[in-house]
């Protein structure tokens, strides 16, 4: 004679199914963590609310279509830094831009040319006071050293006070990342204007 099936209690299944619901939003969760991420273009700006003005400052975001490596700036793996546009290209040796993004420049431009990455300090206090990281130098003019650079926390640099003379050339935290990462000590930096 056949053993009669038996029926599982409901708690079981309802445990069971949470349980297969918790798994799958783990594992969603994981991997959109390493998933694609948007990148600042995408996301809505504060200047799109209504009431808001528009910033003077330039915004530290790439457009929604990235602009062009500039064709004066050389052939090959390099920093390119624009000083009319305010922005950095990340190039490879393929001559594609990896990155591109806008920067905040000092008070002290350097002169349009090629240099080379000459030192890396992984932090130190810019000649503003200000807490900076992933600074990367690459040039001095008039006796003021040429820097790439982010502050600590990710804020944009004050206004520079009268008279007050800084070479740093600052970006928002996650660029400064990026570039430190690219910019190794010999990488080429072409500047253009």
């Amino acid at each position: 004679m056949p053993v009669p099936a038996r029926r599982l209690p409901s708690w079981a299944w309802v445990t069971g199914l949470t349980v297969g619901a918790i798994a799958a939003v783990v594992a969603l969760t994981a991997q959109a963590e390493n998933g694609p991420h948007p990148t600042a273009a995408h996301r809505p700006s504060a200047s799109a609310s209504p009431g808001t003005r528009p910033s003077a400052s330039p915004k530290p975001s790439s457009p929604p279509k990235a602009a062009a490596v500039p064709g004066s700036s050389g052939t090959g793996r390099r920093i390119v830094y624009s000083l009319g546009q305010h922005r950095v290209w990340l190039v490879d040796a393929d001559d594609t831009a990896r990155r591109t993004f806008t920067v905040w420049p000092g008070t002290v431009n350097p002169v349009a040319g090629s240099y080379t990455v000459s030192l890396r300090r992984d932090a130190v206090t810019g000649s503003d006071g200000v807490a900076i990281e992933h600074v990367i130098y690459f040039s001095a003019t008039s006796g003021v050293n040429i820097a790439f650079s982010n502050a600590v926390d990710g804020s944009s640099p004050p206004p520079a006070a009268t008279g007050t003379r800084t070479g740093g050339i600052r970006m928002p935290k996650a660029d400064g990342t990026a570039l430190w990462a690219f910019g190794e000590t010999g990488t080429r930096v072409r500047v253009v204007e």
